[in-house]
């Protein structure tokens, strides 16, 4: 059997919730298809005990929707922030703001 080498596996495609509420619109137009995001856990938010902000440098995007958001909670309660890289994947200004930017959630392989 061959052994796998991939840099990392896609894990999860989905749209950033909550665009138009937090800095998506000033941050749009700095973003292209390849940008790096970052994920943070908002453990205290009181609406979502499995909130997962979406930052792209010091920009809050939104969030993971909350109906796919748990797993990733779980995984950066535990401290694996590491495990997972983000990128916008797909950019539609004429769309709906929470249908104009859609993320690829990658998990990294372990280079240890």
């Amino acid at each position: 059997m061959e052994k796998r080498t991939e840099r990392r596996n896609h894990f999860l495609h989905t749209n950033v919730a909550g665009f138009m509420y937090w800095d998506g619109c000033e941050a749009f137009s700095k973003l292209e298809v390849g940008t790096k995001l970052e994920l943070v856990r908002e453990s205290d938010n009181r609406i979502d005990c499995d909130a997962v902000a979406i930052y792209y440098k010091d920009y809050k995007l939104g969030f993971i929707p909350g109906f796919k958001n748990e797993i990733f909670a779980k995984f950066l309660d535990m401290g694996h922030s590491d495990l997972f890289e983000v990128r916008v994947c797909r950019l539609c200004p004429e769309a709906h703001p929470e249908k104009q930017v859609y993320i690829n959630i990658y998990i990294k392989r372990n280079e240890k």
